[in-house]
């Protein structure tokens, strides 16, 4: 598996396949596993990468009003407003973890398929279908106390749908400003 990511980082970095593929790609081996994203990809796995992974750089998210999905992450998740530009997009510090860019990009129509789906822009030209969704993203938040989770989700209008796996993981998913799935979780129980 190692093989196949560093295969996929490589290809980004020589222009091979831009963001959005890498992280489709990276989704596949993570969920379906190495042998069906070689058969995917049809890329061979060369050696081990020289380096390790230590932080998360950042995460982009394309969205309907910048400004509207930042004050929500904002308030919800307790993320600092690092940069923002006054007119596209904001930058947020997700504590000690990496950033995520909230910019404006999605274009809501009434015909739209599913919440989660993002159209490209100018700058990405032309791009495949995109035939994959991330499904979700999980955050773990400290500290955890169940019911007041749900309590303060409810407080916020958030209609929270519990996600109890085992004893010691509980979670809840709500949708975000643009319909996003947002797990919040606790670390371990």
């Amino acid at each position: 598996m190692e093989g196949m990511i560093a295969s996929l980082l490589k290809d980004f970095e020589d222009g091979r396949m831009n963001r959005r593929q890498l992280i489709q790609s990276l989704a596949m081996v993570a969920v379906a596993g190495p042998a069906a994203a070689a058969a995917a990809t049809q890329v061979p796995a060369p050696a081990k990468a020289p380096w390790t992974t230590v932080h998360l750089d950042h995460i982009s998210y394309a969205v309907s009003d910048y400004k509207r999905s930042a004050e929500f992450y904002s308030n919800l998740m307790g993320w600092e407003v690092a940069n923002d530009n006054g007119k596209t997009q904001a930058t947020l510090k997700i504590g000690d973890i990496g950033e995520i860019i909230i910019r404006n990009a999605r274009r809501p129509t009434a015909a739209e398929p599913s919440a989660g789906a993002a159209t490209p822009s100018a700058r990405e030209g032309n791009r495949p279908p995109v035939t994959g969704v991330i499904n979700h993203v999980s955050w773990g938040i400290a500290p955890w106390d169940t019911e007041g989770v749900k309590a303060e989700l409810e407080r916020r209008g958030l209609n929270p749908r519990p996600d109890m796996v085992g004893s010691d993981f509980k979670s809840y998913h709500v949708l975000d400003p643009d319909g996003w799935d947002l797990q919040i979780s606790n670390q371990k129980g």
